[in-house]
């Protein structure tokens, strides 16, 4: 009787062992997304054709892959004239670019570049571009007094993958080889507070008004950030100056936690979810990060910052904790010392308190009355090309209570100082001691770059909302 009972037991076990085996296979295809088969495919102008009919499908954000190994024939538009450049698993070499021969300061690389056939395999992405017709032609973006400078129009990706990806998947970064997935699902779109917009004007720079759907268009497609300086931007949407970018964040996180609806803000979401995991990517794949150099190493903490809080991914939240040599502007230009104006937390200089001076003056400067800094410059760039592009990232980290993620308290009492701290006899003693005036509006104290910036401090930066608690 036990021997029966026994052999029963162990049947049943068996039994619900594969029916569990069954339903965890059936929810595994169910997580996978159909795959179409087809010869080619294109995205945002470039064609890639394959030598032969491939399984292909696509990640959350739009954009393509192919289930690998695989092998592309062509490319449009075509590279010609040393213009329109692909790169297979793009290097990280900082002062270099495979895309176009006109890319500034000899930064143009053509042994980088990826000409067809590709032979793809699962773990590479390839990136191919389309160059403007002429140099300076397209109005910078969030800038449009400036002219860009980049060669490069736009960017599309193609990723090779070893099997298909759940329909929600994010593309992996584009520099990432093991090509980590995160998943649309598992967004903590809960997170995002809707305060109210009324009374805020929608304006980059004064009188240059936008909508939201713009800022979804602008984190559609992929940013390049690799070539520092920005010389290989993809200029059509992308900014190619730090200061830019900053002020770009900054704006995109503060719109993600105003009253829209989930349904209006998700496009925007997604994509620049999207670009703080390509940003966390090209970490992961060892880059160094983005130093102060000016206005140039700003804006790429915010959004990988962003993306690990809503991925309720613990290293990409506070990417310092992982790499603790990685840089980035905001960090190194801002300090914690006396200043001669007498506040507590002071600007870093050009190239920060952990850069190398290349030159007199380069370095922090704020400790010394300013009859004795030893150059300009520092108080140049803290007045027009970083602090005012600040604001709005330290704002929506903030109303994300996200400053212990962040790990930088200098940068969020250097922003209120910049935001409150009356500079009129400031400016008048710097006059007096350097000839050196810095009385026009845009380079005051007491401003964003931005209307919308200013006017969302002003509503919420003694206003926060409460802090949500994580509680799953």
């Amino acid at each position: 009787m036990m021997r029966c009972s026994r052999s029963f037991t162990a049947w049943v076990r068996s039994v619900s062992a594969a029916w569990l085996l069954l339903a965890a296979t059936a929810a595994g295809e169910a997580n996978r997304a159909e795959l179409q088969v087809m010869d080619k495919v294109e995205r945002h102008g470039v064609t890639w054709t394959f030598t032969e009919k491939v399984k292909v499908g696509r990640f959350v954000n739009g954009d393509w892959y192919v289930v690998g190994p695989c092998t592309v024939a062509s490319i449009a538009p075509p590279a010609e004239n040393d213009r329109n450049g692909s790169v297979l698993n793009l290097p990280l070499r900082p002062g270099q670019s495979p895309f176009d021969a006109r890319s500034p300061g000899g930064r143009y690389d053509p042994k980088m570049r990826a000409m067809p056939p590709v032979r793809m395999k699962p773990g590479d992405a390839l990136i191919s571009s389309i160059s403007v017709d002429k140099m300076r032609e397209l109005p910078a973006p969030v800038r449009p007094a400036d002219k860009a400078h980049s060669p490069v129009r736009s960017v599309s990706v193609l990723t090779c993958l070893a099997e298909a990806a759940p329909p929600d998947a994010f593309r992996p970064g584009y520099c990432d080889c093991e090509q980590k997935l995160y998943l649309a699902r598992n967004l903590r779109r809960d997170l995002l507070p809707r305060l109210a917009r009324q009374g805020v004007r929608f304006q980059i720079e004064p009188g240059i008004p936008f909508t939201l759907d713009e800022w979804a268009k602008r984190f559609k497609r992929p940013w390049l950030d690799v070539c520092f300086f920005g010389f290989d931007a993809a200029i059509e949407y992308q900014p190619h100056y730090g200061r830019e970018v900053g002020r770009a964040v900054g704006i995109a996180a503060l719109l993600l936690c105003l009253d829209f609806t989930p349904e209006e803000k998700e496009k925007l979401l997604l994509g620049f979810v999207q670009y703080g995991i390509d940003l966390w990517g090209i970490v992961r794949a060892g880059y160094p990060g983005w130093p102060a150099h000016g206005g140039h190493g700003t804006g790429r903490k915010l959004p990988i910052v962003f993306a690990g809080l809503l991925l309720g991914d613990a290293e990409m939240q506070t990417p310092l904790k992982r790499f603790p040599k990685l840089k980035f502007g905001e960090d190194m230009q801002t300090m914690h010392d006396k200043c001669w104006t007498g506040a507590k937390a002071v600007y870093a200089g050009h190239v920060g308190k952990d850069g190398t001076p290349n030159e007199k003056g380069w370095g922090a400067y704020e400790h010394l009355p300013p009859d004795q800094w030893p150059a300009d410059i520092g108080e140049a760039y803290r007045r027009t090309c970083t602090s005012l592009a600040w604001v709005g990232q330290a704002l929506a980290l903030r109303i994300l209570h996200a400053e212990k993620a962040w790990n930088h308290d200098a940068f969020f009492d250097y922003v209120d100082r910049w935001m409150t701290e009356d500079d009129t006899q400031h400016i008048a003693a710097i006059k007096k001691a350097r000839g050196k005036d810095y009385s026009a509006s845009w380079s005051r104290q007491g401003n964003a770059w931005d209307p919308f910036v200013d006017d969302l401090w002003a509503k919420y930066r003694n206003n926060l909302p409460p802090e949500k608690r994580d509680t799953k």
